[in-house]
């Protein structure tokens, strides 16, 4: 099942970057993502950094990665006051 919902978050990050201009060209633009972004084409840029963290984040649940890497991140705010 693991596998399965990888490959399908996989197959949904690879969209949003093969397709960012369709989403663009449909949905309109972002106007945070064009002024913060970039001056011309951020909204593409945006949709296809949402597309390559959704495929790593995936690639990281399929592999049985991603819970040693929230613990990493996370582990210092949980480790209390050991002086």
């Amino acid at each position: 099942m693991r596998t399965f919902l990888g490959l399908m978050a996989v197959a949904v990050g690879f969209l949003l970057v093969w397709k960012a201009d369709w989403i663009t060209d449909n949905f309109g633009r972002i106007d945070w993502a064009e002024a913060h972004i970039s001056t011309e084409g951020g909204t593409r840029l945006l949709w296809k950094l949402i597309g390559l963290a959704i495929i790593v984040i995936a690639m990281l649940y399929m592999f049985g990665f991603i819970e040693s890497v929230i613990s990493a991140i996370f582990s210092p705010l949980f480790r209390g006051n050991n002086l």
